[in-house]
């Protein structure tokens, strides 16, 4: 993250880039501060979604030296797979209408009528270049001869366009009000993404009901086809995922699983992130934290907040 972007050999930094994605990132310089903050809100925002899951994303962040949870064809790997695929289109989309970079700019102007009461303006997401450049980066790893299985591929590649394609669906008219004392007797509006936050949150839904699927001939050429008969045809917006994930309860660097010992649980929940399934009915261990927050707050006209600093004890609870 401390990387200049301004030669070429400064490409050679990076981990794990395969030649493609080295070829693209010395005729793409200025593309590559958005494609690490890509890769760090994908690390950040993963962890944050799955926070109340044994699979918390945590081994995320040996990336690009993944374990087995990721390498494998697992549905976490699905999950992972899809939201980089998004947040990198998305953070390049974005650094356009910032003016970050200097071969793009806004988004077109929406080809729908804009309604009376508002305008097409302002400076919309250029979805298009993000997808552009950020498929390219994110799917030429899978296109090399040395990226493991062609089932594994398949599987990958779909999982990066289901990503992208969720990111495109969410793109939606934002807008902004003129008029005398914000009457909002004009709007002007424009196309922009939501936060990548949302993206996962739409991706995780994905991965519960992620299809196990297996690499098939169908006809003269072979596609990814539900495991189980009985399971309705892949449609192109489904996560898919090879082979069952371990349960996560225990440690066991073979299966990628961390375990879930001193994992944070919530003593009152029904879901996942209960004592009863964080912990996989080993128990929890009760400990007393003193926390400090801002307390018996006051506003004082005009225009200001006085607070006072207040200290209580919170109850934790951490799995056995």
């Amino acid at each position: 993250s401390g990387v200049t972007w301004n030669e070429s050999h400064h490409c050679r930094l990076l981990a794990g880039l395969v030649p493609d994605q080295i070829q693209m990132c010395r005729r793409n310089l200025e593309v590559m501060h958005s494609i690490v903050r890509a890769a760090h809100q994908t690390k950040s925002v993963c962890q944050k979604t799955f926070a109340d899951m044994r699979w918390n994303c945590s081994s995320v962040q040996r990336a690009p030296s993944f374990g087995p949870d990721l390498l494998k064809g697992t549905r976490e790997s699905a999950f992972v797979y899809a939201l980089a695929a998004a947040a990198v289109t998305h953070s390049i989309a974005q650094a356009c209408t910032s003016g970050e970079l200097p071969l793009c700019s806004c988004g077109s102007v929406p080809s729908e009528v804009p309604g009376p009461d508002f305008r097409w303006g302002g400076c919309g997401d250029n979805l298009h270049y993000g997808l552009q450049l950020g498929a390219a980066f994110a799917d030429s790893p899978l296109k090399s001869s040395k990226m493991g299985t062609q089932a594994l591929k398949a599987m990958n590649l779909h999982n990066n366009a289901v990503g992208r394609q969720v990111l495109s669906d969410s793109l939606d008219t934002k807008c902004k009000c003129h008029g005398v004392s914000g009457s909002c007797s004009v709007k002007t509006c424009w196309k922009g993404l939501p936060n990548l936050d949302e993206i996962a949150s739409d991706l995780k839904s994905k991965y519960l009901a992620a299809i196990k699927v297996t690499h098939r001939l169908v006809g003269l050429r072979k596609q990814l086809i539900p495991k189980e008969m009985e399971v309705r045809p892949v449609k192109e917006m489904d996560l898919v995922y090879l082979i069952n994930s371990p349960n996560y309860c225990m440690p066991n660097a073979h299966l990628g699983s961390l375990g879930t010992q001193d994992r944070q649980c919530n003593k009152t929940s029904m879901g996942s992130d209960s004592c009863h399934l964080m912990c996989c009915g080993r128990g929890y261990n009760t400990y007393t934290e003193e926390v400090v927050e801002w307390c018996h707050c006051k506003y004082h006209w005009c225009c200001y907040v006085v607070c006072k600093k207040c200290r209580r004890k919170v109850e934790r609870y951490v799995c056995k």
